[in-house]
């Protein structure tokens, strides 16, 4: 599979989501570890609903990019900005690593840092929004490290296993990210 670094930033770059990935998406979403932290343990996605819903997000013209490490050219999973509004200049934050040999290996950090500099510094938007299960420790800590601040919860809004957690609500505003990536490659003015 051929990949195109439209963002490229240390340990990884962003590439256009793909059609010819849909099996790996719907292989990694199918295991309970990834789809559990995702909300998607309880669907069944067969390789014709992924195929959809990656057509679904291209035809939307999302902004969904492929994570690829940057020295093997591997596909790990994906990010991407959604429910986009311009007129309030406001996403939703979407991202998961799928194949579990890059977890905890800095691969989510840098492409998080990779689309919130996209999002703020080339679609110009005010603030970027995130929803996360309360026992994803992980990618709360992950958030944090990246700016996002708590906005609020739904309470008691997943039950699984028995038990009720909250929907963490997160949030980063323009003026509180630091640019890692794009600012230093826009030249200065005269």
């Amino acid at each position: 599979m051929k990949y195109f670094k439209k963002l490229i930033g240390e340990k990884c770059y962003l590439s256009p989501i793909s059609m010819e990935d849909a099996a790996q998406y719907s292989e990694w979403l199918s295991d309970i570890e990834v789809g559990i932290d995702l909300g998607v343990y309880s669907m069944q996605l067969s390789l014709p609903k992924e195929e959809k819903i990656l057509q679904q997000m291209i035809d939307k013209n999302e902004y969904v990019f492929g994570i690829i490490d940057k020295e093997t050219d591997t596909l790990i999973g994906n990010c991407g900005l959604h429910n986009v509004n311009n007129v309030d200049g406001r996403a939703e934050f979407g991202i998961f690593i799928g194949d579990k040999l890059y977890w905890s290996k800095g691969f989510g950090k840098d492409a998080t840092q990779l689309i919130l500099d996209f999002g703020f510094n080339i679609l110009n938007l005010h603030a970027i929004y995130l929803q996360v299960f309360e026992y994803n420790l992980a990618a709360i800590k992950l958030y944090k490290q990246v700016g996002f601040k708590k906005a609020g919860a739904f309470r008691e809004a997943k039950l699984i296993g028995g038990r009720k957690f909250d929907v963490i609500l997160m949030d980063i505003l323009a003026e509180e990210y630091t640019s890692v990536f794009i600012q230093k490659k826009i030249p200065e003015q005269p």
